[in-house]
């Protein structure tokens, strides 16, 4: 698929409680994020995508001739057949002689040592990774995935999650990637669908739905932004990983990458602190320059503003009285000061390789 290209989602569907009105375009490279509240309408909108659903605004193209693979919360492997037999089972459902090398994916999936094992001897994270690889091997012209870490434990969503970065790099198979865990998405999205009571109500690159400050599923504590930037240093003796971005420098806890790699951060708004002076002392390492670009005006004890730093922007979340106090307003120049202990980091690889 060329670079630039759209898939085109329009889907209505009314149920007695509910109604489904979607009309987007979303990129065929990379992975697109569909999120909101439980209920929102996320998995009807898989469902309507992959044919499960009859849509006024779909196509009457039945399961088998849209060729999309489907990951669901549980991995729903067959049990009578080995790892290697539910993988070749996605392998025979190919439209065409063409398709990911068998081998490649099992590398990228890390399956090397399951194969022969049946799926009752694999843990959660294993079997989910069996499931995408299914997904994968039948060439699909892109792949479903919803919330496939839902069902896991924090330890088996740590164990997956680096395989599901080696994904977003290296296949070239536009993913659908339902999920109402924002750091999940902060992860391994690149454009993001946000979704309320079954409308869009944003839609565009992840770092730009983020900073909105408009959109109530993306307030409160989901609220902060990413920013993308290159890992110039790290200091051994601290144990800290200095990062260049359009703003300046951050530095974020750990040997974060190697020299030169890309890397990107979630950046929690509650993480971030405003002064009007540069302090003279602080336990805060990163303080750097931004401009106010936004208040957020509202009930409560607090508010969000959004700040320019170079060509990023990132949000704070900051009491009224804060507000009121340092009588900040739009364009005021001000001090943004970022926990590094708080910054999440996630390498970001840049040599994607076309296998499907």
């Amino acid at each position: 698929m060329s670079p630039g290209a759209t898939i085109q989602l329009n889907y209505k569907l009314q149920r007695e409680s509910f109604a489904l009105d979607v009309n987007i375009e979303v990129p065929t490279q990379g992975i697109t994020a569909v999120f909101g509240p439980s209920g929102a309408g996320k998995t009807t909108l898989l469902r309507c995508i992959a044919g499960l659903e009859k849509s006024a605004g779909g196509t009457s193209r039945s399961v088998q001739e849209r060729n999309i693979g489907y990951v669901f919360q549980e991995p729903r492997l067959f049990d009578h057949l080995s790892v290697r037999a539910n993988i070749e089972y996605g392998q025979k459902r190919r439209s065409n002689n063409g398709g990911p090398d068998f081998d490649h994916v099992i590398e990228l999936l890390g399956l090397q040592n399951f194969l022969s094992r049946s799926p009752s001897e694999l843990s959660g994270g294993e079997a989910q990774r069996v499931a995408i690889a299914r997904a994968l091997m039948s060439s699909p012209k892109f792949v479903l995935m919803d919330e496939p870490l839902a069902s896991l434990d924090q330890a088996r969503r740590d164990e997956i999650l680096p395989f599901l970065d080696r994904l977003h790099v290296e296949s070239q198979v536009p993913i659908i990637y339902v999920s109402h865990n924002i750091d999940e998405v902060c992860r391994l999205c690149d454009h993001l669908v946000v979704i309320e009571s079954g409308r869009v109500v944003a839609d565009g690159e992840l770092q730009d739905v983020l900073v909105r400050m408009d959109i109530p599923a993306l307030g409160g504590d989901q609220s902060g932004s990413v920013i993308e930037g290159i890992a110039r240093e790290h200091d051994a003796g601290d144990d800290l990983t200095r990062l260049a971005f359009s703003g300046g420098d951050l530095w974020v806890p750990g040997r974060a990458a190697e020299e030169g790699s890309s890397l990107r951060l979630r950046i929690r708004a509650s993480d971030v602190s405003l002064c009007r002076s540069m302090p003279e002392q602080s336990t805060i390492l990163n303080i750097l320059p931004a401009v106010v670009e936004a208040i957020q005006p509202g009930n409560g004890p607090s508010m969000l503003v959004r700040l320019k730093l170079g060509d990023d922007r990132i949000v704070a979340r900051v009491t009224r009285r804060s507000i009121r106090e340092l009588g900040l307003q739009v364009s005021d120049q001000v001090f943004a000061q970022i926990k590094s202990v708080a910054v999440r980091s996630f390498c970001i690889p840049r040599n994607a390789v076309n296998y499907l």
